[in-house]
C-alpha cells in the first residue's frame, strides 16, 4: 500500500475499479480519489484507513516516545516567541501543537497525555476569539450584539446573508456562514471557499458577495487594514506590535493579493496572539504571587493546559475563565470553553 504503482495495479487491473485521475506515472491513488473509490469498494477504505495510521505512528507516536525524559518521565517540548508572523508561539522538540484533534483515532493519541497521580489537567479554550476580536475592531453592530447576547454567531450571519428568519437557518446555510466566518480571516476565495463546502465557485462568489453587503463594516476594516498597511509598511496588533509587509507595489497579482491578505489577518491573528500572551502574563503572576498550585503546562494555538491537584481543580478552573475572560477588554465578551479530565483528551 505504500508504492503508488503496487497500489494502481491492485486497485485499477486486479480489481477492475475505474480510474478516476490520472498522475504523472499513472492512474493516481491520491486521497481524493481513494475517498471517492471507498463509496463502492472496501480496499480503497482500508487503504485510507491504513494511511491514517501509519501517519499518526511515525509522527507522533514513534517520535514522541523518543522526547520522554528519563528523570521525569515527562515530555518537555520547547516554545518560541518569534517562531510565527503573526506573533503566536510556536512548539518544537516535539511539537505538541499539531496533535490530532479532527478525528477519533487521532484523539485518542491525547490519552497518552496524562496528569500525575492525584491531579487532573485543564483544558481552557477561547471560543471564536479571531471573530470577537473582528467584531471588536471593525464595529460591526449585528456581529457585535450577536456576540453579546451569547447568540449562536454562524446562525446570525446566515440568516442576515440569506434573509431568513433565525429558526429557518438550514444546517447547510450554517456551514456555509462557518465557512466564510472563519475563510474570511485568512482572505479565502470564492475558489477556496467552494472547494471547502463543496459548492460551486459561482454560488461561493455570491455567497461572498452577500456577506460583504450585508456586514458592511467588516469589509470597510478589511480596506482601511490593506490602506494602512500600505501607507506605513506594516500592520499593527491590538495591543501595537508590527508586522513588516510588502508587495503591495509588486507587479505580481498573487504577490499582492498576498500582502493584502497579510495586512487583514496579520491584524487579526496577531491581536489573539497577544491576547491569549496577556491572559498567560497575568495567571502565572497570580499563580506565583498568590502560591497557587496550578501549573501552566501547554499552549495550543487559542488553548491552555494546566495541571491541578484534583481538590483544587474547581476553584482553579473559576481563577483561569476569570483571567482568560478580562485579559483585554473588548465590545463584545470573552468566551472560554474549559473542561477538567485526567488526560488531554477527556479535559479538552
Amino acid at each position: 500500500p505504500d508504492s503508488p504503482k503496487q497500489l494502481a495495479e491492485v486497485l485499477f487491473e486486479k480489481l477492475k475499479l475505474p480510474v478516476l485521475k490520472h498522475a504523472k506515472t499513472g492512474p493516481s491513488t491520491d486521497v481524493s480519489v481513494l475517498s471517492e473509490l471507498a463509496v463502492v469498494h472496501e480496499v480503497p477504505r482500508l487503504v485510507l484507513e491504513y494511511r491514517q495510521i501509519t501517519k499518526l505512528l511515525r509522527t507522533y507516536l514513534n517520535s514522541l516516545a523518543g522526547f520522554i525524559h528519563p528523570r521525569t518521565g515527562r515530555i518537555h517540548p520547547s516554545f518560541n516567541q518569534t517562531g510565527t508572523e503573526t506573533g503566536r508561539l510556536s512548539c518544537s522538540h516535539p511539537n505538541l501543537q499539531n496533535i490530532p484533534i479532527r478525528s477519533e483515532i487521532g484523539r485518542r493519541i491525547r490519552t497518552a497525555f496524562v496528569a500525575q497521580d492525584g491531579n487532573v489537567l485543564i483544558s481552557a479554550d477561547y471560543s471564536q476569539i479571531e471573530l470577537r476580536i473582528l467584531a471588536h475592531l471593525s464595529g460591526d453592530e449585528t456581529m457585535i450584539a450577536a456576540f453579546q447576547a451569547d447568540q449562536d454567531i454562524h446562525k446570525i450571519v446566515a440568516a442576515e446573508v440569506f434573509g431568513v428568519e433565525l429558526d429557518q437557518v438550514t444546517p447547510a446555510q450554517r456551514a456555509r456562514a462557518k465557512g466564510v466566518n472563519f475563510g474570511i480571516i485568512y482572505g479565502q476565495t470564492a475558489y477556496g471557499l467552494s472547494r471547502a463546502l463543496g459548492i460551486s465557485k459561482t454560488d461561493a462568489q455570491e455567497f461572498i458577495n452577500s456577506y460583504k453587503k450585508r456586514f458592511r463594516r467588516i469589509e470597510e476594516f478589511f480596506s482601511d487594514c490593506v490602506a494602512r498597511a500600505k501607507a506605513n509598511g506594516w500592520a499593527e496588533t491590538i495591543a501595537g506590535r508590527r508586522r513588516k509587509i510588502e508587495g503591495f507595489d509588486s507587479q505580481n497579482p498573487q504577490r499582492r493579493a498576498l500582502a493584502e491578505r497579510l495586512a487583514i489577518n496579520s491584524v487579526v491573528q496577531g491581536s489573539a496572539a497577544d491576547l491569549i500572551k496577556i491572559a498567560m502574563i497575568n495567571i502565572q503572576r497570580r499563580i506565583e504571587k498568590e502560591n497557587r498550585p496550578t501549573k501552566m503546562l501547554l499552549q495550543i494555538h487559542d488553548e491552555l493546559i494546566f495541571e491541578t491537584p484534583q481538590e483544587s481543580a474547581e476553584d482553579e478552573k473559576n481563577f483561569i475563565v476569570s483571567e482568560m475572560a478580562n485579559a483585554f477588554k473588548l465590545r463584545v465578551p470573552l468566551k472560554v470553553d474549559i473542561g477538567i479530565g485526567t488526560n488531554w483528551r477527556d479535559a479538552k
